[in-house]
């Protein structure tokens, strides 16, 4: 050891109150994501729960059955299959989508909500205009405030649901096509015509 080195070695030892070596111990973590130890129906329950504390629900269903709905809206059902397994109208559950923000493509397919978000006019002269009904002008425009709703809270809570539900589906399909594969590949070549 030269004399710079000695003299370096001093100054940190003095520095470190004597210790000769300065590591942090680390630690054996695995990923950089942190989990969420909640189940996927504690995590939905409480989306729901800080849902109906921020807005007005107008629903009478309890947080089970929004989440029921959550989950066949991720199934792909209509209002009408949904309300069918939930035993209540269709109308009731049109109004839970909106207040989970669980809006689909063909809720509003038939008019611009943009339109329309901002207009004045009453339902009927809208209906006239657009062509539709009083009813769908109605839906329309609680489309495009559960949108609105959605963007102020900068989507949040429809991201939560595909965290939670559209994941999920996805986890299971790929480990389903995993099995499948390995399966697959476990018993290539193997043959199949045994006598017993």
């Amino acid at each position: 050891m030269n004399e710079k080195t000695e003299e370096l070695r001093d100054i940190f030892t003095d520095v470190t109150d004597g210790e000769e070596t300065v590591t942090e111990p680390q630690e054996n973590t695995r990923g950089s994501l942190e989990r969420d130890e909640r189940t996927d129906e504690e995590r939905l329950e409480s989306v729901v729960q800080q849902m109906r504390e921020r807005y007005d629900f107008d629903t009478p269903l309890s947080n089970d059955e929004l989440i029921a709905v959550a989950h066949s809206f991720y199934d792909d059902h209509s209002d009408e299959e949904i309300a069918d397994e939930l035993g209540i109208d269709p109308d009731e559950v049109f109004e839970a989508r909106m207040s989970l923000h669980l809006v689909s493509d063909d809720d509003a397919d038939e008019v611009d909500l943009a339109a329309i978000r901002d207009r004045d006019e009453d339902d009927a002269t809208l209906a006239a205009e657009y062509d539709v009904s009083e009813d769908q002008i109605r839906c329309y425009r609680r489309v495009a405030r559960a949108e609105d709703q959605s963007r102020t809270a900068n989507d949040r809570y429809r991201d939560e649901f595909d965290s939670i539900l559209a994941d999920a589906e996805l986890s299971e399909r790929m480990t389903t096509d995993v099995r499948e594969d390995g399966l697959e590949d476990a018993t290539e070549g193997m043959e199949t015509d045994v006598d017993f």
